[in-house]
């Protein structure tokens, strides 16, 4: 008898700044998958979070006009009900594996993964409360800090407190040289890199455009921008180390040499660092990993300064897999190819939800009460 394909749905673009982002990497992610392996169906949510069905997500796919698809789609549906924006839900009760690759919020900030835990289905990538914090760069630095892995200093300024850090306060606190970034965004949407008054005074306003949480971080002198990809959920693994420069210019690796135009930015993969420095970046990530609690996969962002010293910039647990992406080259150079990487991936992720099954709860009377004792392996 032949054995029956996993069927794995693709969740993609999403209501953030990264929407078309999410359409590439989601291209990329459904050529690579082994359809001799995999029954594979696409679900956009569309940017207002509309979930389009199958059909209708394979139509985007193969090239028609977004806008027009779901104007089509959705000409009909009453917005009233509370639960319109999920109706398709209906065509997921085959799928076997969620792969979301649905970048920013809604798809990294815990959002969507409380779905698939409400549908009781495996998923590729951190669970509800670690996409959540880990998402928001405030709470990772806290843990990261709490848990001794060393971080950039910062001060967090929300509507609030806005009037306590004027740009003088900035100065004196962490240098000239500052960037402003959203707690909760990324694909570096929203960050500024600021030298002056005028430069914070309007990082702040467009910040507040994204989050109502700012970081405003030091500036490393001179740094190298260093990646480390990270596999595995509790048996986990680091890849060899990647840099990332702009030759001949001061700027800094931003949303447009990322995904609009990378041909002034050159990759070292893998970078040939000292070797106590390479291991100590690879621990850090490990630690960061555990510290997180992530699961599957995330690929960690480092600054090294001058004299070697790493800093821990931020983790991103579900990285972009455009053909430029970082996550997926890493391991390339480690050893393992792109298509072996999904594979991986899809097991990791059957694999935590079979041990999630395994711890239940037997309950017992107390009182007029009942008390859930946790067992596990049982």
């Amino acid at each position: 008898m032949e054995n029956k394909k996993l069927h794995i749905a693709l969740l993609f673009g999403g209501n953030s700044s990264e929407h078309d982002v999410s359409k590439r990497s989601a291209h990329n992610i459904y050529d690579a998958l082994d359809k001799e392996k995999y029954e594979v169906s696409v679900f956009m949510f569309t940017k207002k979070g509309f979930l389009l069905g199958n059909e209708a997500s394979m139509r985007i796919f193969d090239g028609e006009n977004e806008d027009k698809v779901v104007a089509e789609v959705t000409k009909d549906v009453d917005f009233s009900n509370p639960l319109a924006n999920i109706q398709n839900l209906s065509e997921v009760k085959d799928v076997d594996v969620f792969y979301p690759v649905i970048h920013g919020n809604m798809g990294e900030d815990g959002t969507v993964q409380g779905l698939f835990r409400l549908l009781n289905k495996p998923w590729i990538g951190s669970g509800i409360a670690s996409s959540a914090v880990s998402f928001d760069k405030d709470l990772t630095k806290k843990l990261l800090t709490i848990n001794g892995i060393r971080n950039t200093k910062y001060v967090l300024v929300t509507p609030d407190n806005q009037k306590e850090y004027p740009y003088a306060k900035i100065v004196e606190e962490l240098g000239e040289t500052v960037f402003v970034k959203p707690a909760r965004q990324g694909s570096s949407v929203g960050i500024h890199k600021v030298t002056n008054e005028q430069e914070y005074n309007e990082a702040l306003q467009d910040g507040f455009k994204y989050d109502f949480k700012i970081l405003v971080e030091e500036a490393i002198k001179n740094p190298r921008e260093v990646e480390c990809s990270v596999l595995g959920n509790l048996d986990i693994k680091a890849s060899k180390l990647g840099a990332i420069s702009i030759p001949g210019s001061d700027d800094w690796y931003d949303y447009n040499n990322k995904f609009v135009d990378a041909s002034g930015v050159v990759f070292e993969m893998p970078i040939n660092l000292p070797e106590k420095l390479t291991k100590e970046i690879q621990q850090m990530s490990l630690d960061a990993f555990r510290a997180l609690d992530n699961r599957g996969l995330a690929r960690m962002d480092f600054l090294v300064d001058e004299n070697d010293v790493p800093y821990f910039g931020e983790v991103n647990t579900l990285p972009g897999f455009t053909n430029i992406s970082l996550y997926p080259q890493l391991w390339e150079v480690s050893g393992i190819n792109y298509s072996d990487l999904i594979d991986q991936l899809i097991q990791l992720a059957i694999d935590e939800f079979k041990a999630n099954e395994e711890i239940h709860y037997d309950f017992v009377e107390l009182g007029t009460e009942k008390v859930g004792k946790k067992i596990i392996g049982e």
